[in-house]
This record gives C-alpha cells, sequence and structure tokens, in this order.
C-alpha cells in the first residue's frame, strides 16, 4: 500500500529528542508495509510547544508523540484528551484530525499491558495481588492500566509516602499502600512485582528489595530497558521467575499510534526487537 500523493509524516516532540528510539521503531513500520513517508524527530523547547503543535495539520503531519518535558504541557493545548489521558495525568500521542483540531491520548497502559501478554500470552492482572514500586508518572499508566484489566489487591510502595498516598487516594479501589520499609515483606503471595522507579536504569542506584518471599510463580517486570536485565530482572530469572524487561512497553506504545496516524496496526517482530536492542 503506498500513498504518492501524499507524504506520509509523524515525529516525536521532546527536549532533548536526539536519543529517542521512536525514528527508527517507526520508520522500520512505515517501509515495512510499503508506506511513503518518514516519522522524525523534533526537537521542540517547553516556550515553542504550543506554537509546535499548532502547526502540525498545516505541515501535513498525522500527529506526533510526545517525551520529556512536553507530556503534561500539551494537556492544556490540545483541542480533544481521551479519557485514559486525563486519568494518567499525561499524554504522549497527538493525532491530527480531518478538520485539523488536536486529540491527546496516552498508550503507555496500552504498551505495558501488552508488553506483559506478550511475554506471558496466559496474564491475567486479577490472578493475585500486585506489587507495585514506584508513584511517578510510569506508575500513574502502569496502575490505571492494572485497574482497567481487574486487579482486585495492588500493594503500592514508594520512598516518599505521601506521593503512594496521594495515588492511593486518587484511584481508589484495589490500591492498598505500603511502608516503603515493608517493601520485602509486601511481596509475600504476590503474583506480581513491578518496578516503576528509575532505580537499576543505567547510572542510577539499584533496587534494594530482597526477593526472600516472592513466590517463584510470580512475574517480575521491570519497565526500564537501559539495561535490558537490571539487577532486579536478574536476580529474579536466577531464582526462577519469569521475567519482563521495559523495551515491550516501549515497542508496544507504538503500535495504536502508528495505527491512527497511518491506519495500519503493526506488529512488534523479532526483527524490530533486536534493531532496537542495538541501540541499547
Amino acid at each position: 500500500m503506498s500513498h504518492p500523493d501524499h507524504y506520509l509524516l509523524a515525529g516525536v516532540m521532546g527536549w532533548p529528542v536526539m536519543h529517542s528510539r521512536s525514528p527508527k521503531l517507526h520508520n522500520y513500520w512505515l517501509a515495512r508495509h510499503g508506506l511513503i513517508g518518514a516519522y522524525v524527530p523534533l526537537a521542540i523547547k517547553e516556550s515553542g510547544l504550543e506554537k509546535a503543535l499548532r502547526a502540525l495539520p498545516a505541515l501535513g503531519f498525522a500527529g506526533c508523540n510526545l517525551t520529556i518535558p512536553h507530556k503534561e504541557q500539551a494537556m492544556k493545548i490540545v483541542d480533544h484528551l481521551d479519557p485514559v489521558a486525563k486519568r494518567i495525568g499525561a499524554m504522549n500521542c497527538v493525532i491530527v484530525g480531518a478538520d485539523g483540531s488536536l486529540s491527546g491520548t496516552n498508550n503507555d497502559g496500552f504498551g505495558y499491558i501488552a508488553s506483559i501478554r506478550e511475554a506471558k500470552p496466559d496474564w491475567r492482572a486479577d490472578a493475585g495481588p500486585v506489587t507495585v514500586l514506584g508513584a511517578g508518572g510510569a506508575a500513574r499508566a502502569v496502575l490505571v492500566s492494572l485497574i482497567d484489566e481487574g486487579a482486585k489487591e495492588i500493594r503500592l510502595t514508594n520512598r516518599t509516602a505521601a506521593r503512594a498516598d496521594d495515588l492511593a487516594k486518587e484511584f481508589g479501589g484495589p490500591i492498598k499502600t505500603v511502608a516503603w520499609n515493608d517493601r520485602h515483606d509486601a511481596l509475600q503471595g504476590a503474583a506480581m512485582v513491578i518496578n516503576t522507579t528509575s532505580q537499576g536504569m543505567v547510572g542510577q542506584p539499584d533496587l534494594d528489595l530482597k526477593l526472600d518471599l516472592l513466590p517463584q510463580a510470580a512475574l517480575v517486570s521491570d519497565i526500564v530497558y537501559i539495561p535490558l536485565e537490571t539487577p532486579l530482572l536478574s536476580a529474579a530469572r536466577q531464582r526462577g521467575n519469569t521475567t519482563v524487561n521495559g523495551l515491550g512497553m516501549l515497542l508496544h506504545q507504538a503500535r495504536p499510534a502508528f495505527k491512527a496516524w497511518f491506519g495500519v496496526m503493526p506488529e512488534v517482530t523479532s526483527e524490530l526487537r533486536k534493531m532496537i536492542e542495538a541501540t541499547i
């Protein structure tokens, strides 16, 4: 399929932005589906975000992704904001409508759940308690997706207790907070543990979490993908737990954006995964 009369365009806005893997990812899909176009990095400072977003329709862009520091500010600029983005409190995707209007979405939760199902197709959010570490922006997306998938018990712990308490009050439902000093005990009987903090990332201290009480059948997930195997995942794998790194979340969150812009729902292939892994 091709559009010789119309050059397809999308991109990613951020500051800085040249480190983003998104251009490699989306350009791979454009080529794979025979679409004539490009996905480009757009280095936009905070002060220029509104002008840049409003210019998308005139420049022929189908939309764009947003990365740091634009995910929250853009919510005040777009014409329409979907309910999931509102709940998460951030957006990572802009879609240009036929009338030139801008719609904002957040696909991080979709990407997270899809990455888990890719690794463990029979995974269920209600299979047992889920322990979540961290209460930042990434945690918000993960928590919303877990609640929407039917999680019955979420044990949330964070170094700053007030942030975890605020999230528990905001989202309610199955979330119960656990003191950071009790995080090791919060793994007892858990079906899944998720690290949404930056601990374990290259340049950051390792996550201090003892896995002694974690059942061997539990799934261990870390949204960090640099490195691909964090110390947490390494320790979990060595004791026999199934592990999932953060790369799948990055790859899968891009899929619904690509479909919204270009009309094709792409797949995460082993070839694509290897290509992105080679950049890490």
